[in-house]
C-alpha cells in the first residue's frame, strides 16, 4: 500500500507526544521506558536528552572509575551524569563510557562506530561535552546534521525541474540501498553547517567547493524526535531527537553529481513525479523523506488544497524540541552560526 505523505512524517517523528493530540503537544511524555538526562549549572537543572531503560540498567553496571558519578532519580524520572568542571574533562569520561561499552559490545548501536565527534549544549551556548557520533542516541541527546536538494530547472518537466536523487550504498551500515537527500551529513563539534554541507557535497557528491559555498542557499532547518529500528539503524528503541540544516542548490545543466566516497552507489536524476512515487513506496531513507517533503512544499508542489494533512505535516516536520541548542530561534553560539 502507498504511504501518504502523513505516515512518511510519522515514520520520522515517531516519539509520542504527551497528550492524546499528537498534533498540538509539544512536549514529550518521558514516563514512558525513559528518563530525562538533566544537566545542572548554577541557575538550576533542564534537560538535555531522552535515555531509555535500557541504557539505565548498563550505566549502574559500568565501574564508577569509567563512567564517573551516576544519580538516577525514579520518582523524576531523571538521571544525572557527567557533571565535571570543564568540557576537556566531560568530554574525556564520555568518552571513557562510551569505549567500554565497545570494547564489551554492550549495544549494536556502537557496530556503526565513525570516529566523529558531535556536540552536545549548554543552555548558555557552550558545548557541553563532544560524543562519538555513533553513541548518541545512548544518551537521546540532539543531533545536528545537514541536508541538501540539488536540482536543475526544466520548464518541460513536471513543476519545471529535475532533482538529483542518491542510492545510498548497499555496504552502509545503517539503511542500506536507500534513497537519499543529494547531499546529506552529521554536524561534527566546531562545524557551521554551511562548511559541513561543502565538506560532504565535495566528499559524497564530487561537487566543487567554489560551486556549493557561491550557490547553496539555506532555507530553513526540519526537527523530529526520531526511534530507531534495528533492521534500519542496526539496534532499536533509542531516541534521535534531530535537527537538520536544510539547503536547496540549483546546479547548473552541464554539472553532475558523481559517487567519491562509496557512500552513494549512484546517483539519478529524477522528475517530480518520480520522486513522489518513490516516496509513497517507502523508498526514501526516513528523515530524507521528511527533507523532501519540506523541498515540495516550499516549492508549491505539496500544497494546503492537495494535501488534506497539510499543515499537521508542516507541525511534524518542525517539533519543538526541549533541549538547548541551535535548534532555537535566536540561539546565539560561538559553535554554530
Amino acid at each position: 500500500m502507498a504511504k501518504s505523505n502523513l505516515a512518511l512524517v510519522e515514520e520520522t517523528d515517531r516519539l509520542p507526544y504527551l497528550q492524546a493530540s499528537r498534533e498540538t503537544s509539544t512536549e514529550c511524555d518521558s514516563s514512558r521506558g525513559m528518563y530525562t538526562f538533566v544537566w545542572q549549572d548554577e541557575r538550576g537543572s533542564y534537560p538535555i536528552g531522552y535515555v531509555v531503560d535500557r541504557v539505565i540498567g548498563e550505566l549502574r553496571k559500568v565501574p564508577a572509575d569509567i563512567r564517573g558519578p551516576l544519580h538516577v532519580d525514579r520518582t523524576c524520572r531523571t538521571i544525572s551524569l557527567f557533571q565535571l568542571p570543564t568540557e576537556p574533562e566531560r568530554s574525556a569520561l564520555v568518552a571513557n563510557l562510551v569505549s567500554y561499552w565497545r570494547q564489551h559490545e554492550t549495544f549494536d548501536l556502537l557496530k556503526g562506530w565513525r570516529d566523529e565527534l558531535w556536540p552536545v549544549f549548554s543552555r548558555d551556548g557552550e558545548v557541553l561535552f563532544s560524543i562519538e557520533r555513533a553513541a548518541m542516541g545512548l544518551l537521546g541527546t540532539v543531533r545536528y546534521g545537514v541536508h541538501l536538494t540539488a536540482f536543475v530547472t526544466a520548464p518541460s518537466a513536471p513543476y519545471g525541474l529535475l532533482i538529483w536523487v542518491p542510492k545510498r550504498a548497499a555496504s552502509k551500515s545503517t539503511f542500506p540501498g536507500m534513497l537519499d537527500n543529494t547531499v546529506a551529513g552529521g554536524l561534527t563539534t566546531g562545524e557551521q553547517p554551511l562548511e559541513c554541507i561543502i565538506r560532504e557535497a565535495e566528499e559524497e557528491a564530487s561537487l566543487p567547493e567554489k560551486l556549493v559555498r557561491e550557490k547553496a542557499k539555506n532555507v530553513g532547518t526540519v526537527t523530529y524526535a526520531y526511534i530507531t529500528e534495528k533492521e534500519t539503524a542496526g539496534d532499536s528503541g533509542f531516541i534521535y531527537p534531530e535537527c537538520q540544516w536544510v539547503y536547496d542548490l540549483n546546479l547548473p545543466h552541464d554539472v553532475v553529481p558523481h559517487p567519491k566516497d562509496g557512500e552513494v552507489e549512484r546517483f539519478d536524476l529524477c522528475d517530480v513525479n518520480q520522486v513522489k512515487r518513490d516516496l509513497a513506496d517507502g523508498k526514501f531513507k526516513n528523515n530524507c523523506a521528511v527533507v523532501m517533503l519540506d523541498f515540495l512544499i516550499r516549492h508549491k508542489i505539496i500544497t494546503a488544497s492537495n494535501e488534506p494533512h497539510f499543515h499537521t505535516i508542516c507541525r511534524r516536520m518542525h517539533r519543538k524540541l526541549p533541549f538547548p541548542g541551535p535548534h532555537h530561534a535566536g540561539w546565539c553560539s560561538p559553535w554554530v552560526a
